[in-house]
């Protein structure tokens, strides 16, 4: 297997490989997942910029895998809609419109809304209380200034409202549309300001789920999906 110590004596890198390998090689060879999460991670936090394109050979060497499970990964990313597969031109990082992102958002917000009144309705009490759990380690993450913890719960809590509607096709659609906003949606934290108050949203989400105050709930869900839009719009 590659190790980082032979690819820097045998090559150099590239900009994309050197950001790879600053991450640190890839261990394990039941790769699959691993180097999904490695490659979304990249995408999220902005190291694979939208529109750069994804050179196969030093990417792979850079973790440590060959082409063949790096192809497959690819291929994931791209049924996330993070990844595009460009004829003559390989794998490619996405690259969204202000109107993608924009219209993207507002969906999203009517389906949060609509399942935030249907959970109201159908959840059950310890479905609600491990949306707490998950909303309380969130928080944790938050005040140890830990963002990519925060950010990867505070997507699973936006995708564990929508299950609590208890409708697969809801949730099924949400989901497509939230991986493809990975990177938007992780932007909406950037500074000390954006971060607090999604948090305070977030902190009137839970407490609304936890009365069933559907009118509450909808109303704070509607104005976190409004703010999330009005924190993203001139990044993109």
């Amino acid at each position: 297997m590659w190790t980082k110590q032979h690819w820097i004596e045998d090559h150099t890198l590239d900009g994309t490989a050197e950001r790879a390998a600053g991450r640190g090689i890839i261990e394990r060879q039941s790769l699959h997942q691993e180097i999904v999460s490695r490659l979304r991670d990249m995408i999220i936090e902005g190291e694979l910029q939208p529109g750069e394109r994804l050179y196969e050979i030093p990417l792979g060497e850079s973790l440590g895998v060959s082409r063949t499970p790096l192809r497959e990964a690819l291929k994931s990313l791209a049924s996330e809609g993070l990844v595009e597969l460009a004829p003559g031109r390989g794998a490619v990082v996405r690259q969204f419109t202000r109107k993608d992102v924009h219209d993207m958002l507002v969906l999203i917000r009517s389906m949060e809304e609509l399942a935030a009144r249907l959970a109201c309705e159908v959840a059950s009490d310890e479905d609600i209380r491990r949306v707490r759990e998950l909303h309380d380690r969130m928080r944790a993450h938050y005040e140890a200034g830990e963002r990519m913890e925060y950010y990867k719960l505070n997507q699973q809590i936006h995708s564990s409202l929508v299950a609590l509607a208890d409708n697969p096709h809801l949730s099924a659609f949400h989901a497509t549309l939230q991986a493809r906003l990975k990177r938007i949606r992780f932007i909406g934290h950037e500074g000390p300001e954006r971060w607090a108050a999604a948090m305070a949203e977030h902190e009137d989400i839970v407490a609304a789920l936890e009365k069933r105050d559907v009118e509450r709930l909808v109303e704070i869900i509607g104005k976190h999906l409004h703010n999330a839009w009005l924190r993203v719009r001139d990044a993109v």
